[in-house]
């Protein structure tokens, strides 16, 4: 009798678990079947040009290596002789100007250009204009910056018309990373201000209408109608922006080199540093040390992105 009954509930138990199993079409299981052909080649490619450099420069950055001969094993060597040196310090804190300050600069600029072209006449005129800059690119930008900036350049020119003889050192060592900074944000600014005015079409002009009877600021309708309406167009942004700002290179290379030598180390960021080590035209190549500073640039970027979801993640206001 109990050998009939756990028959009997085994059998109940495999019919409930049949029935529960979903059913799928013949289109469904042939399409599952397409999965395999049609992805697999996918993973192959990214795993090969993305995960097998990730994997090598992790190891690589264990291990002593002048780019040439065989490796010698150096452990947490490279990590201890790069975060005890100075310009690291130096090159970390210069990072996160970009990663930050620049940031806020460029979100800021970009929302006031969406909100002052938002109902201007001509303004796919002036994005385009306004877009330009992010078309060029970052190199060509930069030696237009430099000579922007140089002594006997556009800008001292311009403030000499307007009175102003003493014209500061823009060039200058203690100068220069600020004026850097100040490229970056006119390089990154146009980009996101297409973005935003992208977004801020997609409102319903119903929406405006109706803050203005009611006796709506702009400021007010900026912060109760444009910003949480294009909330996750900023999120997004904001992801973008920490990943690219990381990766900043050609702007300060070519615009604060001089001729076969390296920027002034008090410009340098962790792009900047790697190749320092790497390419180093006054030492010794050291692609270990590089290396620990790309997965320090690695383990940032990816805490940065999980921090930028975390502030911005809102839910989204549908219209």
């Amino acid at each position: 009798m109990t050998t009939q009954l756990a028959r009997t509930e085994v059998a109940a138990t495999t019919a409930g678990k049949a029935a529960t199993r979903p059913r799928y079409s013949p289109f469904e299981r042939s399409r599952r079947r397409l999965f395999v052909p049609f992805v697999y080649p996918a993973l192959v490619v990214y795993a090969l040009i993305m995960l097998a450099p990730t994997v090598f420069t992790i190891w690589v950055s264990l291990n002593h290596w002048s780019g040439a001969g065989a490796l010698e094993w150096a452990g947490l060597d490279n990590y201890t002789s790069m975060l005890t040196d100075p310009v690291f310090g130096t090159a970390f804190v210069n990072t996160l100007w970009i990663v930050l300050g620049v940031g806020v600069a460029v979100f800021a600029v970009a929302f006031t250009l969406t909100m002052l072209m938002h109902d201007m006449l001509g303004r796919r005129f002036v994005r385009a204009v306004v877009f330009f800059p992010s078309l060029v690119p970052g190199i060509v930008v930069s030696i237009l910056w430099g000579y922007l900036f140089n002594p006997d350049g556009l800008v001292n020119r311009l403030l000499s018309v307007v009175g102003v003889h003493n014209h500061p050192a823009w060039l200058a060592e203690n100068n220069m990373f600020k004026t850097l900074l100040v490229g970056m944000v006119w390089l990154g600014s146009g980009t996101y201000t297409v973005i935003f005015m992208a977004a801020v079409d997609r409102i319903p002009p119903e929406v405006y209408e109706a803050a203005e009877l009611e006796g709506a600021t702009p400021w007010q309708r900026f912060f109760h109608i444009t910003l949480p309406m294009t909330w996750d167009v900023v999120s997004v942004c904001a992801i973008l922006w920490c990943i690219g700002a990381l990766k900043t290179f050609e702007f300060i290379l070519t615009f604060s080199a001089a001729a076969g030598s390296l920027p002034p180390k008090n410009v340098w960021n962790f792009a900047m540093y790697s190749y320092a080590e790497a390419f180093n035209p006054d030492g010794l190549a050291d692609y270990g040390v590089a290396s620990a500073s790309g997965v320090v640039v690695l383990i940032l970027t990816g805490l940065l992105t999980f921090l930028a979801r975390r502030v911005v993640r809102k839910d989204t206001v549908t219209y």
